[in-house]
C-alpha cells in the first residue's frame, strides 16, 4: 500500500481544524484536515435541537467573517455548522470528510509521524490534534439500569419529546444543564435540577453583553482559572439571551436540589450544599457587576444604570427546606439527564505528549512531544481558548511556532573561506 506524505496533518474539522487550516495555508505549509464525519459534526448531531451559541454573533466568530443576520443574536447550532462549512470553502481548506484517524505514532527512524487512517497511511512532519474538548461524555454509573429509568448524557438529549412521560432529573447546572432543565420545564415537565458549585455571570448588564464586559475587563486573557477547583459556568443565549437565575426556575415550578452524591434503596441522595452553591453563584454574579461599575466610572463611560440587576430574589422553599433524599419512583422520575461534562479521548495519539493522569502535556498547545500540537482545549492559552474566536488565535500561535521551527530546521550556515583554511 502506498504511503502519502504531507508536511502537516490536522485531526478534526471543527472550529479548531478549520482555523488551523487557514493559518497553515498562510505560512505555506502543505497539509490535510481529516474529519471522520462532516465538518463541524458535533454542532449538528451532538447537541440538542434548540441549542444556540452562548455568545452573540458579533463576538463568537472568526475575525475574517461575520454571521448572517442580527449581530446581537445568538446563532443556532446548524447556523454555526453552516458557518464553518462556508468558511472552509472560502479558504479552500483541504478537508477530507469520512476519514478516521486510528493511530498516530512517531516514525521509528527520522523525524515525523506515521498516521494510520481508515483511508490508508500518511506520514506527516507535524500533527495537530484539533478534536476539541467535547470528546468523551462523562456519565456516572450511579443509578442501576434495573430501575427502568431512562438515563442519557446531555450529548444525547435532543428535545422533550424523546423522553418518556414523567418527571425528569437534570444533574449539572452549567450552561447545558440549565438550558435543558429550563426547556423541559417550559414544555410542561416536572423537573428536578441538581445544582453544584457554579459561576453565574449576567447575560448582559448596563446595555452590554457579558462577553463585552469580559473583554474590557481583560478577563478573556486570563491565563489560568482563578481557582484550582473546576467550577461550571451557567450562561445562556436561549430565547434571545437571558441571565440564568435558579431562583426564577424554582418560582416557575422547578425543584432545586444540591449536588448529587449517591444512590441507595431506590433513592438518590444530595449534599446539603444547595444554599451555599446558590450563594457562591450570586457572589460571582454581583462581583462582575461591581467590576463593571468600577470600570465604567474609572473610564468615564456613560452607560445606563441598572440597579434592578442587583436584586436577588428570596430563597424558595426548596432552598430553605432542601430535599436530601429523593425516591425516584415516588417522585415519578422516569428520566435522568446527566449534564456532567466530558473527558478527553486521545487513545489514537500514541506519543509521549501526556502527563501521568493522561492529560495533554503542553504549553499554549505546543506539546511535550516535538511536532505534536493540541488545539481547542479549555484554557489552552487563556480563558477564551475554547471559544470560536479564541481557537482562531490559538491556531495562529501554533502555526507561527511551526513556521519558526521550519526556519531553524532549514538553516544551513555557509562554509566561509576562513573556515575552510582552518579545517585544512
Amino acid at each position: 500500500m502506498s504511503v502519502e506524505h504531507i508536511e502537516a496533518l490536522v485531526v478534526g474539522a471543527g472550529q479548531g481544524g478549520i482555523a488551523m487550516s487557514e493559518h497553515l495555508s498562510r505560512i505555506g505549509v502543505s497539509h490535510v484536515v481529516l474529519e471522520r464525519d462532516r465538518i463541524a459534526e458535533r454542532w449538528r448531531s451532538a447537541r440538542w435541537d434548540s441549542l444556540v451559541a452562548n455568545g452573540p454573533a458579533w463576538h463568537d466568530r472568526f475575525p475574517g467573517a461575520e454571521f448572517a443576520g442580527d449581530p446581537e443574536g445568538f446563532p443556532g447550532k446548524d447556523e454555526v455548522a453552516d458557518y464553518f462549512v462556508d468558511y472552509a470553502a472560502r479558504i479552500n481548506a483541504p478537508v477530507r470528510c469520512g476519514v478516521e484517524v486510528t493511530q498516530v505514532q512517531r516514525k521509528p527512524e527520522g523525524p515525523g509521524f506515521v498516521v494510520q487512517t481508515s483511508a490508508g497511511v500518511i506520514e506527516a512532519r507535524y500533527v495537530i490534534a484539533a478534536t476539541g474538548p467535547f470528546q468523551r461524555p462523562l456519565m456516572p454509573q450511579m443509578v442501576p439500569q434495573e430501575t427502568g429509568v431512562l438515563q442519557i448524557h446531555s450529548a444525547s438529549y435532543r428535545n422533550p419529546g424523546q423522553l418518556p412521560p414523567g418527571a425528569v432529573l437534570v444533574v449539572g447546572c452549567g450552561s447545558s444543564g440549565a438550558q435543558i432543565a429550563d426547556e423541559l420545564m417550559q414544555s410542561g415537565r416536572k423537573v428536578y435540577l441538581s445544582v453544584g458549585p457554579h459561576g453565574r455571570p449576567p447575560r448582559s448588564y448596563r446595555g452590554r453583553d457579558f462577553v463585552w464586559w469580559l473583554g474590557v475587563l481583560n478577563k478573556w486573557d486570563l491565563e489560568s482559572p482563578p481557582t484550582t477547583d473546576h467550577v461550571t459556568i451557567a450562561v445562556s443565549g436561549a430565547n434571545g439571551g437571558k441571565t440564568v437565575d435558579f431562583r426564577r426556575f424554582a418560582e416557575g415550578g422547578m425543584t432545586l436540589v444540591g449536588r448529587t452524591q449517591d444512590y441507595a434503596g431506590g433513592a438518590l441522595h444530595f449534599a446539603p450544599d444547595l444554599a451555599a452553591n446558590l450563594a457562591r453563584g450570586d457572589a460571582d454574579y454581583l462581583g462582575l457587576l461591581d467590576q463593571a461599575d468600577a470600570w465604567a466610572a474609572r473610564n468615564g463611560v456613560d452607560l445606563p444604570l441598572e440597579p434592578q440587576a442587583r436584586v436577588i430574589g428570596p430563597d424558595p422553599d426548596c432552598v430553605t427546606n432542601p430535599i436530601l433524599s429523593l425516591d425516584l419512583q415516588e417522585a415519578g422520575i422516569t428520566s435522568i439527564i446527566w449534564a456532567t461534562g466530558y473527558g478527553f479521548d486521545f487513545g489514537w495519539l500514541t506519543v509521549d505528549a501526556f502527563d501521568a493522569e493522561g492529560r495533554p502535556s503542553h504549553q499554549r498547545g505546543v506539546s511535550s512531544e516535538p511536532g505534536v500540537y493540541f488545539l481547542g482545549l479549555p484554557w489552552q492559552a487563556r480563558r477564551g481558548s475554547a471559544f470560536i474566536w479564541g481557537v482562531w488565535h490559538d491556531a495562529k500561535h501554533i502555526a507561527d511556532h511551526i513556521d519558526k521551527l521550519r526556519t531553524y530546521l532549514a538553516y544551513a550556515p555557509e562554509v566561509t573561506n576562513q573556515a575552510v583554511r582552518s579545517i585544512a
